[in-house]
């Protein structure tokens, strides 16, 4: 009895953790809404797919709550937030702005 007990307890807190080893989970996106370059949409899929998890990023380089940190993208090319990993060296740098910023879609209205 104590042995199914334990067993479940521990089934329980396993279960518990599962969603904190991804960064976003799947199909979650984190929206970040921009001037004139564009929103940047962070996929945590593509990080938790190269092995990533919450903790390497949270909360050292990124606060937990929302709109806690204005990103710039000065901040970024000086090594901080996102310019930790993208530098060139451990992940692409962040040359190519629509690699991460999308502009909207102009609607055409009749189309």
């Amino acid at each position: 009895m104590k042995r199914g007990l334990i067993l479940l307890l521990v089934l329980i807190v396993a279960a518990a953790f599962v969603g904190t080893t991804m960064a976003v989970p799947p199909g979650k996106t984190v929206e970040f809404k921009d001037g004139k370059v564009g929103k940047v949409i962070f996929d945590g899929k593509k990080h938790a797919d190269k092995g990533l998890k919450c903790n390497d990023c949270h909360p050292k380089l990124f606060q937990m709550k929302k709109g806690a940190q204005k990103i710039t993208m000065k901040d970024i090319n000086a090594g901080k937030f996102c310019g930790a990993c993208h530098n060139g060296q451990k992940a692409f740098k962040p040359v190519f702005c629509k690699k991460c910023h999308i502009k909207k879609k102009k609607v055409i209205k009749g189309c």
